[in-house]
């Protein structure tokens, strides 16, 4: 069986195609792309396979340099440091109840707007007292600074 170039073409792109799925860096899609480019190239006129991995690569190329930058923006979105950020800030200044017992040389637990999280202080706090949330402890914003109401 003797498999037409644009059929090989069209094939090497559904390999390349498969190999984005499974390395997801959006860099092989543009050569996928290139490769049906010189698929339909192939089919619609009859060039030789210099001129035809000319077309592959040049096309590949350009998708890849025009379009990689704002397809990124289009497929990544909006990350979700700023969203967590803005939560984790939101609890500074707020009264928790301690759930877990909190010492100066260990961290304990307190429950704020339905979510525990661990919690530090200068001094023993019992569990089932109101503590006032200060700062962020943590740069992971996990750990937050209290001090009795």
């Amino acid at each position: 069986m003797i498999l037409s170039p644009s059929l090989i073409w069209f094939l090497v792109g559904v390999t390349f195609l498969i190999a984005e799925t499974i390395m997801p860096a959006f860099i092989l899609i543009f050569f996928t792309a290139g490769c049906w480019i010189a698929a339909l190239v192939v089919w619609l006129f009859d060039i030789e396979l210099t001129n035809q991995i000319l077309i592959f690569l040049v096309a590949s190329l350009i998708l890849l340099f025009t379009l990689r930058k704002y397809s990124l923006k289009i497929f990544r979105g909006k990350t979700h440091e700023d969203v967590d950020d803005h939560y984790t800030d939101s609890k500074i200044g707020k009264t928790a109840i301690v759930t877990k017992k909190i010492t100066p040389n260990m961290p304990g637990e307190i429950k704020v707007m339905g979510s525990f999280w661990r919690a530090t202080a200068n001094e023993e706090i019992e569990e089932g007292i109101s503590v006032l949330i200060e700062k962020k402890e943590s740069e992971d914003g996990l750990t937050f600074k209290v001090k009795p109401v």
